[in-house]
């Protein structure tokens, strides 16, 4: 909870699966996902459980391409972080990212270039709150093997694409060793179920 990624919003989704299950609910695709959105803008997507596309403030759904293995190290300074109050915290409109869509298939470094296109605007106001999260990014960047590092929603965790195995596992060792207090977490990604963390 109060971490960016996705935690209260998959417990919802899984709560929605649940009850359908105990009731012996047959409902449409469309209605159960109108009933995650009331919940909240990221239980749709945690309701698909699988990589999708996001638009408008999570509504707009649409299914994304596999995706190329990669691993993902996600690093948390052990600092929550209320999505309200980040909310709170931001002025303006909402940066919009170059129109994509990437293909049937494609690779790490296709990945890496589109997102490279895109921004967090939560990202500012959160670190205002938790100047950490600015730390644990540089950090991340400078991890030897790092391609991409940033912010995850609305904070604290942020997170480091890599290549390799090796390159993550040495990343959450190496950073790990500096910032005992950290929480840090490597997974492979894959195309079919995304992040897969023990």
């Amino acid at each position: 909870m109060a971490a960016g990624i996705g935690g209260g919003s998959a417990d919802a989704a899984a709560a929605l699966r649940g009850l359908c299950r105990l009731w012996d609910l047959d409902l449409s695709p469309a209605r159960l996902q109108n009933l995650a959105l009331g919940l909240g803008a990221d239980v749709p997507p945690c309701l698909e459980s699988r990589p999708v596309l996001a638009r408008g403030i999570g509504e707009r759904l649409t299914p994304a391409p596999g995706l190329p293995p990669f691993w993902l190290l996600l690093v948390n300074p052990g600092v929550p972080v209320a999505t309200a109050q980040v909310f709170m915290r931001r002025h303006g409109d909402f940066t919009r990212d170059k129109a994509w869509l990437p293909e049937a298939s494609w690779d790490f470094e296709r990945l890496l270039d589109m997102m490279l296109h895109t921004v967090n605007d939560l990202e500012v106001p959160a670190v205002a709150l938790a100047p950490e999260i600015e730390e644990v990014i540089r950090a991340l960047r400078e991890t030897e093997g790092c391609r991409f590092a940033r912010m995850s929603g609305s904070g604290a965790t942020c997170f480091g694409l890599f290549a390799a195995a090796a390159e993550a596992e040495a990343a959450a060792g190496d950073l790990g060793a500096a910032h005992p207090d950290w929480w840090l977490a490597a997974a492979p990604v894959t195309a079919e179920r995304g992040p897969e963390a023990d």
